[in-house]
């Protein structure tokens, strides 16, 4: 980790040096935010009006010269301003925590206070360890770029006490048809509790190619990571109330027993993608375009996932050995062809036929009093599916239905989207989506040193979600958003009523949830109020899925210009709340939350101040997080004995170079 902050300080100085002697552009070149001009011409704003100007000296880009593309071929562009959504993601996850609920250190789990069915659905088993799979880079997280010159970003963030955050990411085209990509993520923090250290990793490389004839197209990329913490279980039960009742005594949060300290558990993977196709037919005139392609996917991903402690401990229950360390494994490979029609005024039609080979297990068999255990679960099956994607003037359409051609792996997801822009200010979007997919690998088959974390659960049925959406945004009135889950056979962690060991369950009764979100931003001259509001309610027969009633956020902000419009000021107050609720509880050795129903948590208010400025292409962050921790009293806690972070002062930034 030190290596990686050397190189990060140095990479940083040294783009420091450079953009340090890049001088102003005048004022009659500046574009828009949305369609920034970037300066390239260092060297001729030197040169003296009879020195010859060469070619590469008048290159004058715009943000939309540098795109970002997802594997669905969604396009943004790159985007160095500074507005109140770029202040809710950055964090660790880059991405809004309206809906989690991040624990005391940086890179630990984070609780759900929302649930959003629509994202990461499969037709099959995941992995488990859920709870580290926040940060776990996805096939659809990965982006492709295309550049007008190389671009680098920096990105920087203090962590909880000894450590740092730290992200270094440059892409570059070698040529206009080529583009490669390189990015390292690296964390490492120790916390304010005892051993609760985070470390971790993430390396990712793509790139992105396509013929001079524009009739072969590739898309790949390498990722390498790992998620690795220290855990303690929590603080125990006798402290709990001292905290609860502020004892001075506590302040230095070091001083709290836990419940162990000689844990650590380690999400690690590699992934190899490739996604290819060529254009067979491939006719363009004024009056009619089509094209007829053939494409192929490729994906070996492999996952592991260790828990280890030196000694075992009676929180988990009676061990088979002295030491515990237990590990399981998934490999995961599979291959796609498919054939995609597209026609102007049609759309485009994909059929798709995918095999797709797995193996997730363990090295040796347990045999238990209640059964034997079985170590692996090895096989393969084959799928196919169709896509369906068009745009008509304001109107756009998307369809997707994917099944297994397998009995002992059934599965299938069928999704329907369509979205109307009645104008540039006002949008409306539904969609439908069916799944049905077997539990992830962990319900199913589990092994550990501990005797009450075995399991075979091979008479477990799919789960079968149906979710509804709906989006009404409206610049000028705000966003309103509606969704309906109804869920049959919830595969669930909850805790055993006699054993009181934490165990999977399939509920067999439907689950209902629904969800109601409102967004509206108020402005007046300077000043801006962001609000947004979550209703939520569960109807089920037992008390299986939890969540709070309302979630809020009320963003009081103010904004200006200063020194010659040279720096953007954005500084002002956050403040976070949800009602209590049944709160899910941390299992360090699943790596998953569990339902409990014993205690209510929440109704404590998190209260932050920040302070964010932008200098040409550098965005600097100055955040007071949870000041009132000190007090509006200590009933803040993340999960039940794992208390919230306390007041901490935190700095960081985010600087792009376009060279």
């Amino acid at each position: 980790m030190k290596h990686i902050l050397s190189v990060f300080i140095l990479s940083f100085l040294f783009g420091l040096t450079i953009h340090a002697q890049e001088k102003e552009l005048p004022r009659g070149k500046r574009l828009s935010k949305s369609n920034r001009t970037v300066n390239l011409n260092t060297k001729n704003n030197s040169r003296s009006g009879k020195e010859k100007v060469t070619k590469a000296d008048k290159i004058d880009t715009k943000a939309i010269d540098y795109k970002f593309i997802s594997i669905e071929n969604d396009t943004t562009f790159v985007d160095t301003t500074l507005n109140i959504q770029k202040e809710y993601k950055f964090n660790y996850l880059k991405k809004d925590y309206f809906e989690l609920l991040p624990f005391s250190n940086t890179g630990q789990v984070f609780n759900s206070l929302g649930y959003d069915f629509t994202q990461n659905v499969t037709t099959f088993s995941k992995f488990g360890a859920r709870a580290k799979h926040i940060d776990y880079a996805e096939v659809a997280d990965i982006k492709y770029y295309e550049v007008a010159t190389p671009l680098t970003e920096l990105f920087f963030k203090t962590t909880m006490e000894q450590g740092q955050l730290a992200e270094g990411f440059f892409t570059v085209n070698t040529s206009p048809r080529f583009n490669l990509s390189i990015a390292y993520k690296g964390l490492r923090s120790i916390g304010k509790y005892r051993h609760i250290k985070s470390n971790g990793g993430k390396f990712r490389s793509s790139f992105n190619f396509r013929t001079k004839n524009d009739r072969y197209f590739a898309r790949a990329h390498v990722v390498m990571q790992s998620i690795e913490n220290q855990e303690n279980g929590g603080i125990t039960d006798v402290l709990v109330e001292e905290f609860e009742n502020g004892n001075n005594e506590f302040d230095d949060r070091s001083r709290f027993d836990v419940n162990f300290e000689n844990a650590d558990n380690k999400l690690s993977g590699k992934r190899f993608y490739l996604n290819h196709f060529y254009q067979l037919l491939k006719k363009k005139d004024s009056t009619n375009r089509s094209v007829l392609s053939i494409g192929h996917v490729a994906n070996l991903e492999d996952k592991k996932y260790q828990f280890n402690q030196a000694s075992s401990n009676g929180y988990f229950g009676e061990a088979f050995t002295a030491s515990i360390s237990d590990e399981v494994r998934l490999e995961q490979f599979y291959n796609q062809g498919y054939l995609a029609y597209t026609k102007k005024g049609l759309g485009q039609i994909k059929a798709h036929v995918r095999y797709t080979d797995y193996n997730y297990g363990y090295n040796s068999v347990v045999s238990l009093v209640s059964g034997y255990v079985p170590n692996r679960l090895k096989s393969g099956f084959a799928s196919v599916g169709a896509n369906y994607k068009a745009k008509f003037k304001k109107l756009s359409l998307m369809a997707n239905y994917t099944t297994n051609l397998s009995n002992a792996n059934k599965g299938s997801l069928l999704t329907a989207e369509a979205e109307y822009n009645f104008n540039s200010e006002v949008r409306f979007k539904a969609r439908v989506l069916l799944n049905e997919a077997l539990p992830d690998f962990n319900y199913r088959l589990y092994q550990s040193d501990y005797k009450n974390y075995n399991w075979y659960n091979s008479d477990f049925q799919t789960q079968k979600t149906k979710t509804i959406t709906a989006l009404l945004d409206a610049k000028k009135y705000g966003s309103l958003k509606a969704a309906y889950t109804s869920i049959d056979n919830y595969t669930f962690f909850g805790v055993d009523g006699v054993t009181s060991n934490v165990k999977p369950f399939q509920e067999i009764n439907a689950v209902n949830y629904f969800k109601l979100t409102a967004q509206k931003e108020f402005r007046y001259k300077k000043f801006a109020l962001d609000n947004t509001l979550q209703y939520q309610t569960v109807t089920q027969t037992n008390n299986v899925f939890n969540v709070p009633e309302f979630i809020l956020r009320n963003t009081l902000y103010f904004t200006d210009v200063w020194f010659n419009k040279n720096l953007f000021l954005q500084t002002g107050f956050i403040f976070n709340y949800f009602t209590k609720y049944k709160m899910n509880a941390y299992d360090p050795l699943l790596s998953e939350f569990y339902s409990q129903s014993e205690k209510e948590y929440g109704a404590y208010p998190r209260i932050d101040f920040f302070i964010n400025a932008k200098v040409r292409n550098a965005r600097i962050y100055l955040k007071a997080e949870h000041f009132n921790s000190s007090f509006t009293g200590n009933n803040f806690y993340s999960a039940p004995n794992y208390p919230y972070k306390d007041f901490i002062v935190r700095f960081g930034m985010v600087w792009n170079f376009f060279l």
